[in-house]
């Protein structure tokens, strides 16, 4: 099993295949997604990787909180979040991860919450037909009708389908397909809706009912950190013109 990432819902647009045929996708933005903590058997008693995204303001952040990221050695992140993972997928504190931890063709589950609605009637939130329009029914068309029985038990059951407030709850939409990613940009297209407003923060994560593909890479796809040879004093050093033989006469 391995890690998910946390991503900013940008918004939807939409792509052309081969064939012409529109595809509607979903912009996620990947913005420093590093790990922050591990969870062992050892000391948790599960194995987990804890997960950060963005960057959170100093001012606006914990004492507490300053200190959690100071030990991981990583900027105050405004999205933390937990994914399960299997031993043989644990990464070192501080990786960070890329766009191409998921390839095109894979099909991710994503999580996020959606827009909430305020205080909704029934038939607005659980798709209610009413009361009738007539035939003695006066003030009372959009109402949901009984909620309980008589005397016994003589009352309304816990979960009962009643107007009250609708959205803004934990969503999860499965097998949605990955069409392409930019790992530039920091970008991954995925087919369809995705639950959540735009600039809300949602949960990507392999799909649990489709098989993960081939090229996926293991334990994840990380970003590469600069190579000693390319550092500025090197560079610095090739790009300097080689010395002639007139220069050594001088």
């Amino acid at each position: 099993m391995r890690s998910g990432m946390i991503a900013r819902k940008e918004g939807m647009t939409g792509l052309f295949d081969e064939d012409g045929h529109k595809i509607p996708v979903t912009i996620l933005k990947v913005d420093g997604c590093q790990v922050v903590s591990v969870r062992t058997d050892e000391t948790d008693g599960y194995t987990a990787l804890q997960l950060g995204a963005g960057v959170r303001k100093i001012n606006r952040t914990t004492k507490a909180q300053r200190g959690h990221f100071a030990k991981a050695k990583v900027e105050p992140k405004q999205k933390v979040a937990e994914f399960r993972v299997s031993k043989d997928n644990v990464l070192e504190v501080g990786a960070e991860l890329s766009v191409n931890h998921f390839v095109p063709g894979q099909f991710v589950d994503v999580i996020g919450t959606t827009k909430g609605k305020g205080f909704a009637g029934a038939m607005k939130r659980h798709n209610f037909g009413g009361m009738r329009a007539t035939h003695g029914v006066s003030v009372s068309h959009r109402a949901h009708g009984s909620t309980g029985q008589c005397q016994d038990p003589g009352k309304v059951f816990k979960g009962k389908k009643m107007a009250g407030q609708m959205g803004n709850v934990r969503q999860t939409t499965q097998n949605l397909k990955i069409v392409a990613v930019d790992e530039a940009e920091g970008l991954i297209l995925v087919t369809g809706a995705v639950p959540g407003a735009n600039k809300g923060w949602v949960l990507i994560q392999d799909a649990e009912k489709r098989p993960l593909a081939e090229n996926a890479p293991f334990p994840a796809g990380l970003k590469l950190n600069e190579k000693p040879n390319e550092s500025p004093a090197n560079a610095s050093a090739e790009e300097a013109p080689a010395e002639t033989p007139e220069d050594k006469k001088e």
